[in-house]
């Protein structure tokens, strides 16, 4: 099995050397898979970058989430966690990204009677955005602000988590090599490596709820938090689940049963009132954050800014979309040929059998994290068929089911560990046959689904989003970009920096 034929490696590297690389390496291969997607988020953090504002009027009309509430402006309809995160690198490289722009709009405008190059997108709406852009002046400032985020905010969170996996899985496996190799099946043989393309709230609450579970749980039983700090952390956690996204209120709820229940397990009872307390205070700053966002827009503090979008597809059943559980949600989130959850990642089937092998053995995973794991996953998937509107992920993908990814993985890895190493190479190389693909060509509303990436790639040859958009422009910035753009020089430079980072320190001298 792949721990017990690992578990005794010499690499060379410390756990921390290996962190840092693993770190890099990760943020290098996200970054390079960056796309343009210019998504309702990104408006908030040129707003707060810009103006230090929670208006968005410069770009009314632009997005169908975008609205404008009498006496208070035009908003988002999403919760800011995210477009507030994304803001600080935002407004740290504006005096950068603002010349660019600046430049760009002299040279358009000492030619007045050029008009907007056409765009080569087979998606109407795509064709459409883009001319409204560079009619506003917006179309480079979209561009640099939609690398800057993900680059500095997404990528790094990502990364940062899939670093916060390793070192679970190397305390569980009681191996640096295994957990790297799982870490790196995490990083880039999962949504997480398509979901991380462009910024987006759902997976990084899910990560930010990593941590708080992982803070509870303390698989390293380590004694240099406390646990009053461990809770408070853990509390924040899921209190930024919840600035991030309303969806975020189930793990906020999940990690505060989960952290009692983990104390009555422990046989602390008469600690229950304390720890909760303590959990409950951590997550205030930003549930306060969240109300304080929605009382200055929308002038109450309480109710979501869903609350006041106007009509869109699917909002009108229940209350804005919501409703009782609908059977066919269930199913498409889970199975849907274009965005379920175990058709995009059928290795995270795994961790639906891991429950019916630890009644004969234990394993890695404690039960009682394994069932915690799978009461979270229904909790969101409960959730979600309640809301109209996730029909919607067929234009981007897998979506709403994101944040459960991080958790979801535990179970897998647990399960890995278990089997033969032939069927865990076979189970990893499918796995990254499907993501990276996806990561790639990002596009699976046709008929074949998630197997589309796959077809294109396979057919078509590497591809980069960011080159596949420049590809569409034709010449209009020159002619470099009119015959299309080969993915290969660039892939070839990242595995050179790859190599160039994990190679020249070998046999540094740790286990």
């Amino acid at each position: 099995m792949l721990a017990e034929n690992t578990s005794t490696t010499q690499w060379g590297y410390t756990q921390a050397g290996i962190a840092i690389r693993l770190f890099l390496t990760c943020w290098l291969v996200y970054s390079a898979h960056f796309t343009t997607n210019i998504v309702r988020e990104l408006y908030l953090t040129l707003s707060i970058g810009d103006h230090l504002s929670f208006k968005v009027d410069d770009y009314a009309n632009m997005h169908p989430d975008i609205f404008e509430k009498e006496g208070y402006g035009w908003h988002i309809g999403s919760n800011p966690g995210v477009s507030m995160l994304a803001a600080i690198p935002y407004a740290l490289l504006r005096p950068l990204t603002d010349r660019i722009v600046e430049r760009v709009q002299q040279a358009r405008a000492a030619n007045p009677d050029q008009g907007p190059p056409a765009y080569d997108s087979p998606w109407p709406m795509a064709r459409e955005f883009y001319q409204e852009s560079w009619k506003r002046g917006f179309d480079i400032k979209f561009g640099l602000a939609a690398m800057v985020t993900q680059v500095l905010c997404m990528a790094p969170s990502s990364a940062l988590a899939v670093v916060l996996m390793f070192y679970i899985l190397g305390t569980l496996t009681r191996s640096n090599r295994t957990a790297l190799w799982l870490a790196l099946l995490y990083a880039f043989a999962t949504p997480v490596f398509f979901r991380t393309g462009y910024l987006n709230h759902n997976l990084m609450l899910g990560h930010i709820a990593l941590l708080g579970f992982a803070a509870i749980w303390n698989p390293w039983q380590s004694t240099r938090w406390s646990a009053r700090a461990r809770y408070l952390l853990a509390g924040a956690a899921g209190g930024t689940a919840v600035l991030f996204d309303y969806s975020g209120a189930i793990l906020l709820v999940g990690l505060f049963c989960y952290g009692l229940a983990k104390q009555y397990q422990a046989g602390h009872g008469k600690d229950l009132v304390r720890h909760g307390t303590w959990y409950v205070l951590g997550s205030v700053p930003p549930v306060l954050l969240l109300w304080f966002y929605q009382w200055q827009s929308f002038g109450n503090p309480i109710l979501p800014g869903q609350h006041w979008m106007p009509p869109v597809e699917w909002i009108e059943e229940g209350y804005q979309g919501f409703t009782m559980p609908q059977l066919e949600l269930f199913r498409m989130l889970g199975f849907d040929y274009r965005f379920g959850l175990f058709v995009v990642c059928p290795m995270l089937l795994l961790a639906l059998l891991l429950p019916f092998l630890q009644r004969r053995t234990p394993g890695i995973l404690p039960v009682f994290e394994t069932r915690t794991v799978l009461l979270l996953l229904a909790g969101l998937w409960l959730f979600f068929s309640c809301v109209s509107y996730t029909r919607l992920q067929f234009n981007t993908g897998i979506r709403y089911l994101a944040p459960i990814f991080p958790f979801l993985f535990l179970p897998v890895a647990a399960m890995l560990v278990r089997l033969p190493l032939r069927l865990v190479y076979f189970i990893g190389l499918f796995s990254l046959v499907l993501s990276w693909p996806l990561a790639m060509h990002r596009e699976v509303e046709s008929g074949p689904g998630v197997l589309e990436p796959v077809i294109t790639i396979f057919t078509g040859g590497f591809k980069l989003p960011v080159l596949t958009v420049l590809s569409r422009m034709g010449d209009a910035y020159g002619s470099y970009f009119s015959g299309g753009v080969s993915a290969l020089p660039v892939l070839v430079l990242l595995a050179a920096m790859i190599l160039g980072i994990w190679y020249p320190f070998r046999g540094a001298g740790a286990k």
